[in-house]
């Protein structure tokens, strides 16, 4: 067992006055399997990169270990997968390396081919075997999810779970519950460690989040009656005093006295006033305030809206899919679950009129209108005006949607190419949401999507129950919001 001490962390890019990290200091046990959350931009990728020393910091960062990062970079991809991982783990025996395959479901095959030929979950799968097997390193991954299908994520989630020690970022609440035993949290004012999964950890913040909220009314009232008391005793105080003059007055040394104690009890009215501001101060710095999102799905005509029968998908010789039988009908919200490359995507291409090779009966209702969700993000740039503008989309609605995804205002005049992963998705759903539509089709929407925006998209889509068919991994999501599943 040994100690990660940050002690002071202050960060900034450039050298700003908008730090990511001020006085920061907390100490995590490198022997935690520990999950790391907080919004998409908080910060949690710089930490990993602080802890490597990529950039410079005020404070302290202490450690007897020393780190690595997933994602890996494989500068020569043409190599054999064994090269790679020998490059990594170079004194790795070849009988332990097929022993990590064994548990990540992988064919010790992978080892004899190019690594470029590898699918990105064989790619991840490789990598954390080959990472994992370093002597006295401690891991640090970040997001591995994104290449994973929902059978892979229960794999790697186990794999991980048996291992000893490494800080995971990740926003999939099964997969977090699967796999650590601390979650590391960046909420909107402080750092947090707790001991427990994210289930374990969002119960513990919605409980003290609601007893805040019970304590700040509370102290908000006492403060309202402590000002009105206050004032009440200094005016009488004030009246009591200004009597001692004139005539009439037998006993003003009396009447001074009665002026006295009562500015006194005003004081110490004034003094409980300041306590009650400088705890109801302490409130409520980490909730988050996650407002409602809307759409405005509209009705279509006639109660189904597209069929596929017997359907199978080619590209060029090779079969995709094969006989697969789907009847969208007005509610249904439809969760097309398999592993990757078994056809998912390329059955909403097809529903989206994209030219593919296929074979069987499509019917896609006339005039429907579709809203799409696409997995791809690198064609976004410019500016999100003229997004919302050559998209036909009203751009105050747009920018109020995004500003509810905890989107950042300053963000707004950036070139979307500069935009991190999760808030180039956020875009695309926010256009999608913004959208009237007789279908939603979203194809991995929550890549890169922080945790609590998952939660307000569950949210509206329960609420305002579109017609969707999608693909995603996130269990937790699937069953909120599917209510047909299709398994391919």
């Amino acid at each position: 067992m040994s100690l990660i001490s940050v002690s002071n962390l202050t960060f900034s890019y450039d050298g700003s006055y908008d730090y990511i990290f001020e006085n920061v200091s907390f100490q995590l046990d490198t022997d935690w399997k520990l999950g790391f959350i907080g919004r998409n931009g908080c910060g949690k990728t710089t930490f990993l990169n602080l802890l490597r020393g990529k950039y410079e910091y005020r404070g302290t960062i202490s450690s007897s270990v020393e780190f690595d990062y997933f994602p890996f970079e494989v500068e020569d991809k043409d190599q054999s997968t064994l090269d790679v991982v020998y490059s990594i783990a170079a004194n790795l025996e070849l009988w332990r390396l097929k022993k990590e395959l064994g548990k990540l479901e992988l064919d010790e095959d992978v080892l004899y081919q190019p690594f470029y030929l590898l699918s990105n979950g064989e790619q991840t799968k490789v990598l954390l075997a080959a990472l994992f097997q370093r002597d006295n390193n401690f891991l640090l991954i970040d997001e591995p999810t994104n290449h994973l299908d929902m059978n892979a994520r229960q794999v790697v989630g186990n794999y991980l779970k048996n291992k000893k020690g490494f800080i995971l970022v990740s926003h999939d609440r099964e997969f977090l519950n699967n796999c650590v035993d601390h979650i590391l949290a960046i909420n909107k004012a402080t750092i947090e460690v707790q001991k427990g999964n994210f289930t374990t950890w969002w119960s513990n913040k919605e409980n003290r989040d609601n007893f805040e909220q019970v304590q700040n009314a509370k102290l908000k009232s006492e403060i309202k009656e402590l000002t009105a008391a206050a004032r009440r005793t200094a005016n009488w105080s004030a009246k009591i005093e200004k009597g001692k003059i004139g005539n009439g007055v037998y006993d003003r040394g009396y009447v001074g006295h009665k002026a006295a104690k009562m500015m006194k009890r005003s004081k110490s009215l004034e003094a409980r006033r300041q306590k009650a501001i400088a705890v109801k101060e302490t409130l409520l710095k980490d909730l988050e305030i996650a407002e409602s999102l809307t759409v405005s799905p509209l009705t279509y005509h006639k109660r189904r809206l597209a069929e596929v029968r017997d359907l199978s998908i080619f590209y060029g010789e090779k079969e995709i899919c094969r006989d697969i039988n789907l009847e969208i009908e007005r509610g249904d919200r439809i969760a097309l679950i398999g592993k990757n490359g078994c056809g998912k995507t390329s059955i909403l291409k097809l529903l989206l009129g994209q030219n593919l090779t296929y074979r069987g009966e499509l019917n896609i209702g006339n005039k429907l209108i579709i809203s799409y969700v696409p997995q791809d993000t690198s064609f976004l740039k410019g500016n999100l005006r003229d997004f919302a503008l050559a998209g036909g989309i009203d751009e105050s609605l747009f920018k109020t949607i995004l500003r509810k995804l905890d989107f950042p205002r300053v963000q707004f005049e950036k070139d979307m190419q500069d935009f991190s992963a999760g808030q180039k998705k956020k875009v695309l759903l926010a256009q999608s949401l913004c959208r009237q539509a007789h279908l939603y089709i979203w194809d991995e929407p929550l890549n890169f999507i922080d945790v609590l925006s998952r939660m307000q998209i569950e949210d509206v889509i329960v609420s305002c129950q579109p017609t969707m068919l999608f693909v995603e991994h996130d269990i937790s999501f699937v069953h909120t919001v599917a209510t047909k599943k299709l398994y391919l």
